[in-house]
């Protein structure tokens, strides 16, 4: 059983308040990221549902190490974007302090995604496309793989997010004109 890894960068969608409370999206449906991979809607269903049944919860890990819980992930869900989530860093712990020390910081700004590959196919463009995966853990890393989902600071709102993902896309789009352009 072999363990994969998507990493997400937080912020915008993902919010950290009272220095250790944590919510947003460790994953988006339908985004393409560096590794090649989409994971389609419904792809972390049965998995939650069967940890649900069970009364385990999905692991919040430092760097994916699971000698390092840092927290706790209080809500994991699907919704239409992707997989949401919801926790506290713990500040007992010395990693979590370190956590919650680095994001204020700016120095981690990342969410991955540790879990096993149930079902996936390959489209025609080359792309994995993952339609079911079994999900252990979700970590703060350095180094995110979907760049959509960011982690802001404490003082971020939620429509300075929306404007700073805007502006991402909308200067993406001018990048493509202009080199369709030429």
């Amino acid at each position: 059983m072999n363990l994969e890894h998507k990493f997400s960068k937080l912020g915008g969608d993902v919010k950290v308040t009272n220095g250790h409370e944590i919510e947003g999206y460790a994953s988006y449906f339908g985004a393409v990221d560096q590794g090649n991979d989409v994971v389609e809607r419904g792809a972390y269903a049965t998995s939650l549902s069967k940890l649900n049944d069970k009364g385990d919860k999905v692991k919040m890990l430092w760097q994916h190490d699971p000698s390092q819980p840092i927290g706790i992930w209080d809500e994991v869900r699907e919704t239409e974007r992707g997989l949401w989530v919801k926790g506290r860093i713990l500040a007992d712990v010395e990693k979590g302090r370190e956590a919650i020390a680095l994001i204020e910081a700016g120095a981690i700004d990342g969410l991955s995604i540790g879990y096993r590959t149930v079902k996936s196919t390959k489209n025609a463009q080359g792309q994995r496309i993952l339609a079911e995966l079994e999900l252990w853990e979700v970590s703060l890393v350095t180094f995110p793989m979907l760049p959509q989902a960011r982690v802001g600071a404490k003082s971020d709102t939620s429509i300075d997010a929306e404007l700073r993902e805007l502006a991402a896309v909308l200067k993406d789009a001018t990048s493509l004109i202009a080199s369709a352009k030429a």
